[in-house]
């Protein structure tokens, strides 16, 4: 509602109007991906990482899944007076060793100090390029009847990894942030199957449900996807089901959601299998041409009902 009530009327354009994860521009014939995001997470430092970790890999992989190779990053660093300064150089440290893992450079950015009071000790804000190949067309409006689901793992593990610190929820085994760059999985991908990808998105707030919706409006296309096909941890639906919440809704911060080609999907699947980022990938769906701009789960026990977008916030600053 911001985005078509506030936003869109005031700067709408045709780059901008797609709602693509990345704005696509065509440069003295080159072809780049452009993106910005900002970081509020609360705690700042969570199980399997960080705001800074968060910051980089989540601007990372909102180019990645539009195709494009990212290489340079900005950051804007709001910092609350009294903010220990070994926690700003941990945060830092982090974002560099991120960088080096994602293989891009920070190259400008800025800082401002508000108020005790005022902030919660640090806000980012990063922005990314990358370089898009001149025939790869990834987007959310390309999804046809007949393609297949696929998510890159276990879903749900970002946002109860934050739960578990907020509300001090213990588990058996260690449960971490999946926060990840997807730059080398998405590479992997478009080279085993570079036509029939037709989008790639990462499920961050309102997790896959409200990714599939953005889908499924913008293609006109209805989604139809399996529970029991969902790879979900059992700490993450043990706790989901103690909260009350759905894992489809709860964010991801290292999972992609791919529409590809029914003829290919058993291919990239294994494919996906292959790398550390995708070794729980699963075909969890189709599209269909029944309800468009709808999707809809199968249960375990064979009954279907409608997933629509996540009204309001599960939890509020989980990245």
């Amino acid at each position: 509602e911001l985005l078509t009530e506030v936003f869109l009327p005031a700067f709408g354009n045709t780059t901008l109007s797609a709602l693509e994860d990345q704005a696509l521009l065509t440069l003295n014939g080159m072809k780049l991906a452009f993106t910005t995001d900002a970081f509020v997470v609360r705690p700042i430092f969570f199980p399997g990482g960080d705001i800074g970790k968060l910051a980089v890999n989540g601007t990372v992989n909102d180019l990645a899944v539009g195709g494009a190779r990212p290489l340079f990053l900005s950051a804007a660093f709001i910092l609350e007076e009294g903010l220990p300064i070994e926690e700003l150089k941990r945060v830092v440290a982090s974002m560099q060793e991120s960088c080096k893992q994602a293989g891009v450079l920070l190259v400008t950015g800025d800082t401002k100090v508000v108020d005790r009071g005022k902030g919660d000790k640090i806000y980012i804000t990063t922005s990314g390029i990358g370089i898009v190949p001149p025939s790869r067309a990834l987007s959310v409006h390309n999804a046809r009847p007949g393609d297949h689901i696929i998510v890159s793992g276990t879903i749900g593990d970002h946002g109860v990894a934050i739960m578990s610190v907020r509300e001090g929820i213990e588990f058996e085994t260690a449960l971490e942030s999946d926060t990840a760059p997807l730059v080398e999985l998405t590479q992997l991908m478009l080279e085993i199957c570079p036509l029939s990808i037709r989008c790639m998105r990462d499920p961050t707030r309102g997790g896959v449900a409200s990714t599939l919706n953005e889908i499924a409006t913008a293609s006109r296309i209805g989604i139809k996807i399996n529970e029991a096909a969902l790879p979900v941890r059992p700490e993450v639906k043990g706790a989901c089901e103690i909260l009350g919440l759905d894992p489809l809704y709860v964010a991801n911060e290292g999972k992609l959601i791919a529409v590809v080609a029914a003829s290919e999907s058993e291919i990239l699947l294994k494919a996906m299998q292959q790398h550390p980022l995708g070794r729980d990938a699963s075909i969890i769906g189709e599209v269909v041409a029944q309800h468009p701009k709808m999707v809809t789960v199968k249960s375990s026990i064979g009954g279907e009902r409608i997933v629509g977008l996540l009204a309001g916030e599960q939890l509020p600053r989980i990245c």
